[in-house]
């Protein structure tokens, strides 16, 4: 067992480095609105019609990603969105104020752009439901969505380096350029299943099996149950409590660099600094919440470890997000909302855990539904933030995010953990 292969563990951390490079493409145009705006005249609520048609596109084609992932395979689905990020993010570099319809074309863009970035998680989750065992589905999504903080993290300083020093198209190139550089490596090195991949071992190859929730043959051959999927209950309320987190989690990821140079009055160097605080939480609560996840739902089941464990980190989300905003100082406020960011994370690889669990062999399709729902949180906060800023100010939109936690847990309160839309006779039926 100790000299047995661990590709299963490399290929994770591969989808962690995608995962950030997803978050460096669409987080990028964050920090870039501090330049972008007034170079193109728009407004803050205009900015968020910009984020918002990343989320429609990225939102609207979930599901669609999912389908793709589980038919043609996570190596070919993620290498294709990959080359799409790439492109896309390019031709953000081509738009200028000059042009007919300039704020048009952003928005097009962005649309885009959120179209290709659709299939990461599904793809990974589809992923996870093929190479990693049940056991350690908690850990493995942690470690993937590590890769939302470290890419929300890295942004902040990084871009802003790139645009004091250069501008915000160049550093859009760069991003360009990273994320084409990451598809070659993930084609090359990756496999849609344990069996393709000569690196794993036979002693690998039995402990994934023996883990797996799943079907006995290739997910792309059994047939979908649409109706199990879109009438349960389960995924449902599953699909509900992820709405309200991504609610909360794009307050940071869309509007925290600027809320801190606008409502703490920060300069650009600052303000990139004290932003990567809540990403790093995330980095922290991704991957402790899922190794904590994994162990409690191995020692008191899936009740424990999926269900009340993300019923406690949303209200301690939700509670930060209060004491944070009430906070006097710049960066003790900054502390107290990056825990709050933090407790958040910890539930979110039991969301896309048991979303793989749900699903089985139709992990992409069951994630992909769940992220739809989730966007279409993230894409009503987008707009939601300035909404609520401009009328009644900074504090409102925490004050509504803790609101929303709070619904978010009541909902895991009551998921059943065990059930599943997948059943062994679909195995019977051809799709």
């Amino acid at each position: 067992m100790a000299n047995r292969s661990r590709i299963r563990v490399h290929l994770t951390f591969f989808v962690f480095i995608l995962a950030a490079i997803s978050y460096l493409d669409r987080t990028n145009i964050s920090i870039a609105g501090v330049q972008l705006m007034p170079e193109f005249g728009i407004s803050n609520q205009e900015l968020g019609y910009v984020l918002s048609a990343f989320l429609a596109g990225y939102g609207l084609f979930q599901i669609p990603a999912g389908w793709l992932a589980k038919t043609y395979g996570p190596r070919k689905v993620l290498t294709w969105g990959l080359v799409w990020w790439g492109v896309l993010t390019a031709a953000m570099t081509l738009i200028v104020p000059e042009m007919t319809n300039a704020f048009m074309l952003l928005l097009v863009v962005r649309f885009l752009l959120g179209v290709g970035e659709a299939v990461i998680y599904p793809g990974s989750n589809q992923f996870t439901a093929t190479w990693i065992p049940t056991q350690e589905r908690g850990k493995a999504n942690g470690l993937i969505f590590a890769g939302t903080g470290t890419g929300g993290a890295v942004t902040a300083p990084f871009v802003t380096w790139l645009m004091v020093a250069y501008g915000w198209r160049e550093a859009f190139l760069v991003c360009a350029v990273i994320g084409l550089a990451a598809a070659i490596g993930w084609y090359i090195y990756a496999r849609d299943t344990p069996e393709e991949h000569k690196g794993v071992d036979a002693g690998e190859l039995a402990h994934i099996k023996v883990g797996l929730t799943g079907v006995k043959q290739n997910a792309a051959s059994v047939a979908v149950p649409w109706g199990r999927i879109f009438g349960s209950k389960d995924v449902l309320l599953l699909n509900f409590s992820y709405f309200c987190f991504c609610w909360i989690a794009f307050i940071f990821i869309s509007w925290f660099f600027i809320y801190l140079a606008q409502a703490r009055g920060l300069n650009l160097r600052s303000s990139a600094i004290l932003s990567m605080l809540p990403f790093a939480m995330m980095v922290v609560g991704s991957i402790s919440g899922g190794a904590i996840a994994d162990s409690l739902t191995k020692t008191r089941g899936s009740r424990v470890g999926r269900c009340l464990f993300s019923v406690i980190a949303l209200l301690l989300a939700g509670a930060f997000l209060i004491i944070g905003s009430q906070a006097p100082g710049a960066v003790l406020a900054t502390v107290l909302l990056a825990l709050g960011a933090g407790t958040l994370y910890f539930a979110q690889s039991a969301y896309w855990a048991l979303a793989a669990d749900f699903g089985g062999p139709h992990a992409g399709v069951v994630s992909g539904f769940m992220n739809t729902v989730g966007m279409l949180g993230a894409f009503l906060t987008s707009s939601a933030t300035p909404w609520l800023q401009n009328n009644y100010g900074w504090t409102s939109v925490f004050f509504v995010g803790a609101g929303v936690a709070v619904a978010g847990a009541l909902a895991w309160l009551v998921i059943d953990p065990g059930n599943r839309v997948h059943h062994e006779e679909d195995e019977q039926v051809i799709a």
